[in-house]
């Protein structure tokens, strides 16, 4: 599986949450890690990276795609 690293203005524990529910839709297959400090998210998933990029960004926060990791 691929590791996706991006970049979302999270500033608040509630932010990260919103992440959290907004990757758990995508089901099992997909893994991640949330690293609020650093305001990092890592995903790994096969779906597309343009998939990822528009999920995230449901949340209505800023998100930057940094590359794979």
């Amino acid at each position: 599986m691929t590791k996706h690293e991006f970049e979302v203005a999270m500033t608040c524990e509630g932010c990260s949450g919103a992440i959290t529910r907004i990757l758990n839709k995508l089901g099992d297959e997909v893994k991640f890690e949330i690293d609020l400090p650093k305001r990092l998210v890592w995903i790994e998933s096969e779906k597309e990276m343009d998939i990822l990029m528009e999920t995230l960004k449901k949340s209505g926060l800023e998100v930057k795609y940094n590359g794979t990791k």
